[in-house]
């Protein structure tokens, strides 16, 4: 089976900082976020997991990332994810 993972990760060096992201090794991209190879969360790390949510559809994963960074899933992840 096909997993998708939605994450969602804060920084450790200012608790302010959220990213959520989308993948398929999730130890991987976590360990890519803290070695600085990506621009948008290097400058904030070390980064930590918070939540993941897996789903075996990656169209599903994708829709839940967008719905996570629209404003009504910012307020969702504020009061259930985070």
């Amino acid at each position: 089976m096909f997993y998708v993972l939605c994450l969602l990760i804060g920084s450790l060096s200012s608790n302010e900082q959220r990213y959520v992201g989308m993948t398929t090794d999730l130890k991987r991209r976590l360990q890519e976020h803290n070695a600085g190879k990506s621009y948008h969360t290097s400058k904030f790390k070390p980064w930590r997991l918070v939540t993941y949510v897996a789903f075996s559809d990656r169209a599903k994963a994708e829709s839940f990332e967008r719905y996570l960074k629209s404003g009504s899933g910012h307020a969702f992840a504020n009061r259930r994810l985070w």
